[in-house]
């Protein structure tokens, strides 16, 4: 599996350059619609979705430093995961695969390709009142992060679970050893750099990770838009 991912990034760019040469490219949709709005075009009436956008989300990284997802982050990809240092079981194997992804998109001297300027992997834990920045840091060495380009973030409480609800319209089911309200989820929700959402992977499934691996290569390629 690790191999797979690992190699799966420049197969990527091969598959979408030879889709871009037969116009066969499907970029990655949008998620959570916000209103459908209608206006005049040609003398037709036209209907346009407008989608969510993420709001900004401020914590404190690993390494004790305040960040802002929508500041500190402006511009990059986001690859999205809820994490918890004491769960025994889910945790350890999504932040495994998140580093599937590490792995994927580290620098490639020789193609002179460096996706980490691309994208950032964000990992937030939904246990804040133990899971000190401290207590993060120890347990991204345990994965060997590379601190630059993966984020494991700590902070209020409420306003991790507001956006984990609110912003990434992800649900809240009980956590196995009984906590009433605990976001206990497997998905991995990658952002693009405008603030839309644009995919939701079983971070547990070899297969749905190498997906988000090339939806990412798609993003990267994407131009940016303007506000």
């Amino acid at each position: 599996m690790g191999i797979a991912v690992a190699v799966l990034l420049p197969l990527s760019f091969y598959l979408i350059a030879k889709g871009l040469k037969k116009d066969r490219i499907i970029m990655p949709g949008y998620f959570i619609s916000e209103k459908i709005t209608s206006k005049m075009l040609d003398g037709k009436m036209q209907q346009d979705t407008i989608f969510h956008r993420i709001a900004d989300l401020q914590l404190i990284n690993q390494m004790g430093e305040q960040i802002s997802l929508n500041n500190t982050l402006q511009g990059k990809i986001l690859v999205i995961n809820f994490i918890y240092t004491t769960c025994p079981s889910v945790c350890p194997k999504l932040t495994q695969n998140m580093k599937l992804l590490q792995k994927a998109f580290r620098k490639d001297r020789k193609k002179k390709m460096d996706m980490n300027n691309e994208i950032h992997l964000v990992s937030i834990t939904v246990d804040p009142d133990r899971d000190s920045f401290q207590t993060l840091r120890k347990y991204a060495e345990r994965f060997e992060v590379n601190h630059d380009h993966w984020y494991f973030l700590t902070g209020n409480r409420d306003s991790i679970y507001h956006f984990a609800r609110k912003e990434l319209g992800l649900s809240v089911q009980p956590e196995e050893h009984g906590a009433k309200d605990f976001i206990h989820t497997q998905k991995i929700v990658l952002v693009d750099r405008n603030r839309y959402i644009r995919g939701y992977y079983n971070g547990l499934d070899s297969a749905a990770v190498g997906k988000c691996a090339y939806d990412i290569s798609l993003l990267s390629m994407e131009k940016k838009k303007k506000k």
